[in-house]
């Protein structure tokens, strides 16, 4: 499908060139768009087969608005007003009459009553005036919102065609939350109180400014930010300065993004209130909710449709100010449920709001739009299943004993004894097959492969080792119950060579403590296992952690925190050399390597390659809760489970490439 993408962009001040940047990345390996990002490019509509319209209330969308109106396509509505970009497309031009035909046009003798009045500059053109989406809702083709309150309002608004209901993207973001808080002079444990976007009064700034100050006479050390451009026309900084609040509010003003970000993070708590509202989402309060942060909202408009548990909500009016400093006073005090409803609005967002949901909404909108067939969200439907065969019934994972019954020699009961935790945790996760089912286990030693036949049923084993491409070899190992297990080992270069298998043959991959050896091209890997599992296929991954405790204590006392980063001296007399570990990984890293290679995240786990206790990292422990930095996926090891949903999204991803 091809899609013309008419929207502005990064650098312009609009919190929608944001978004558009955002969505643009997930559309763009599901369609082939072109963007027009200014009011100059040409465009042919007959070169696409649609084209959608983020239109915006000021005057960065005024090329968007008036080519909606000659070549009609799907309207994305941010808001139920757009009064302020009319009013710039009129007014700003010096055209008065203009201004009156499109009140009068949009509310008839009533509207035209008030732009009259806005004309003699009785009242000025805002939200209490007309809604002036008249006009652009009569031409749209479809029409794309955030929120059940936003289709209401489209629906009073007479528009009566084809319309969407598709989520505000959620930027999932990293922070230095320690690092900003340095920047602002305050320690690790000061609560940080912040509001974010432009300081206009519709922000209940006011309100909560006055709630803050009550706050602050029972947490003298409490202190607020105010992240944002301030209004001309609201005098804050003397607003703080009459409650007495100076010494603990301070308004840093416009942020670029990075640091606006970093400001997000070194928050505690985020106040996004507003009120009133025309049905506006929020991008700050989208970035503070994939922050992991305890968020009030007014409980208004689309606000009030996010869930109960991931967010505090303050109607407006008699009793706001109260609410706001009872729920301020709740978190400060109780940091523990601050983080735990962050730590539900992080996995909300995550889940209900990642982009690719998002683009995967948008794509299907456009086609159905496209080929005037009802739309049927993407959200509903099933991850494609298994492509033969009925789901297997769950078995019972393989114990340490029966592992131990296939060690052959001494060396191989070694290496099982050294990684036992690991070798029965891997078969824990590993789904079970069926006799249709066919497994591949790279990098294969036969410690584990007989139980993957055996004990979890697949029909077909295979595996495969590093060695000149075209070898196979027939390998067996009895039991010490004399079962014999046989299965064939394929050589190939895991990270140059086309792998010698059928698309989508395999039902699930086993790449156990290998990644971390390659040296040049990891997701070539990544690519090849993608091709040969089959459409809802399961790639299970285990590797060292580089960011586990025992990495953090290294490096805090200045040693090297890999796990295994030595080099490894010849063996005696054949001059060969095992390979060593060439990178290690962090758990996000792990995560992002699935999902940048068309997987979906089902199990990320660490834990001990052995099940020892290590109470020496206990000070690690309470270094990290007393900086606010995450305690889990501490463990020696990896453990990762990724369901195969679609082909490879990032081939180069940035964050592993140069």
């Amino acid at each position: 499908m091809r899609i013309a993408f008419f929207s502005p962009l990064p650098p312009a001040r609009s919190g929608i060139a944001d978004y558009s940047e955002a969505l643009l990345a997930a559309m763009r390996p599901r369609a082939e768009v072109e963007v027009f990002s200014g009011p100059h490019q040409p465009f042919d509509p007959a070169g696409f087969d649609a084209a959608v319209y983020q239109v915006g209330n000021n005057g960065y969308h005024g090329y968007v608005y008036e080519t909606a109106l000659r070549h009609p396509g799907i309207v994305v509505m941010h808001e139920s007003n757009l009064h302020h970009l009319i009013a710039d497309l009129t007014i700003k031009r010096g055209d008065w009459d203009a201004y009156l035909r499109e009140c009068e046009y949009d509310g008839g003798a009533g509207a035209l009553e008030f732009a009259q009045k806005v004309r003699r500059l009785e009242v000025g053109p805002d939200y209490e005036g007309v809604p002036m989406t008249r006009r652009i809702l009569q031409s749209a083709r479809g029409v794309i919102v955030h929120s059940r309150f936003m289709e209401a309002e489209m629906r009073a608004a007479k528009y009566t065609g084809p319309c969407a209901v598709i989520p505000h993207g959620a930027w999932i973001p990293e922070a230095d939350r320690n690092g900003f808080r340095h920047r602002l002079g305050l320690d690790e444990r000061t609560p940080l109180i912040g509001v974010f976007g432009f300081l206009k009064p519709y922000k209940r700034i006011a309100e909560s400014l006055r709630a803050f100050r009550r706050l602050v006479r029972l947490v003298p050390n409490a202190k607020m930010i105010l992240v944002g451009e301030p209004h001309p026309e609201f005098p804050i900084e003397s607003m703080i300065r009459s409650m007495g609040l100076s010494g603990s509010v301070r308004v840093l003003g416009f942020a670029p993004i990075g640091d606006f970000v970093g400001y997000l993070g070194a928050c505690d708590i985020v106040l996004n209130l507003r009120y009133p509202t025309v049905g506006e989402s929020s991008g700050t309060l989208l970035r503070s909710l994939g922050l992991g942060k305890a968020v009030l909202v007014s409980d208004v408009g689309s606000f009030g449709e996010f869930p109960d548990d991931v967010c505090l909500k303050v109607p407006v009016g008699a009793g706001e100010e109260d609410l706001i400093f009872e729920y301020l006073n709740l978190l400060v005090s109780r940091p523990d449920v601050a983080a735990a409803l962050g730590a539900r609005a992080h996995e909300f967002v995550a889940r209900e709001c990642n982009w690719d949901t998002v683009a995967e909404q948008y794509v299907a909108f456009l086609e159905a739009v496209a080929s005037g067939t009802p739309y049927r969200s993407p959200r509903r439907e099933p991850l494609p299943a298994p492509a033969a065969g009925p789901e297997p019934a769950a078995v019972e994972p393989p114990s340490l004993d029966y592992l131990r019954g296939w060690a052959a020699g001494d060396a191989a009961l070694g290496y099982l004894n050294t990684h036992q935790t690991r070798l029965v945790k891997t078969l824990a996760i590993t789904p079970a097959g069926g006799p249709e089912d066919r497994v591949l286990e790279m990098g294969a030693y036969l410690q584990i492969t007989p139980a993957l036949r055996n004990k979890l049923g697949y029909g077909e084993v295979r595996g495969c080792y590093y060695g000149k491409p075209g070898r196979t070899d027939e390998r067996s190992v009895t039991s010490e119950d004399g079962d014999t297990f046989t299965c064939f080992i394929d050589h190939f270069d895991a990270e140059k060579d086309p792998y010698p298998y059928p698309d989508g043959h395999f039902s699930t991959v086993l790449c156990c403590e290998l990644i971390e050896h390659l040296f040049e091209d990891p997701m070539h890997l990544m690519c090849e296992v993608n091709r040969i599992l089959k459409p809802g296929g399961h790639f299970v991954l285990t590797t060292p952690n580089v960011a586990s405790a025992r990495a953090v204590a290294a490096i805090l006392q200045g040693y090297h925190p890999g796990f295994f980063h030595a080099y490894i001296k010849p063996a005696a007399g054949s001059g060969e050399v095992d390979a060593r570990h060439n990178r290690e990984y962090a758990p996000r890293e792990i995560h992002q390597l699935l999902e940048n290679s068309g997987f979906e995240v089902t199990l990320l786990e660490t834990g001990e390659f052995r099940d020892e206790p290590h109470p020496e990292f206990g000070w690690v422990y309470h270094l990290l809760e007393r900086y606010r930095l995450a305690t889990n996926l501490r463990g020696d090891g990896i453990y990762a489970v990724g369901r195969k949903t679609g082909g490879v999204r990032e081939r180069y991803p940035g964050w592993l490439y140069s």
